[in-house]
């Protein structure tokens, strides 16, 4: 495998991982698993904001409403 197929494998699999990350600290926070989802791959969508929101009593749906 060329050296350049390596690094964006890893690069690509970095990503993943983070977004793996991202969904399980939205859902540990209220969110649905498919809501989670969605806003961990948009990297547009700051984390700390969106746990905020509904540690400050808004409700998951509308925030999820909120961040897209």
């Amino acid at each position: 495998m060329p050296a350049a197929d390596v690094g964006t494998t890893a690069e690509h699999t970095e990503i993943e991982r983070i977004e793996r990350w991202r969904s399980a600290e939205l859902e540990r926070a209220g969110f649905s698993s498919a809501h989670a989802a969605q806003l961990a791959a948009r990297h547009d969508v700051d984390l700390h904001f969106a746990v905020d929101l509904v540690k400050t009593g808004c409700p998951p749906d509308v925030a999820f409403k909120i961040l897209i």
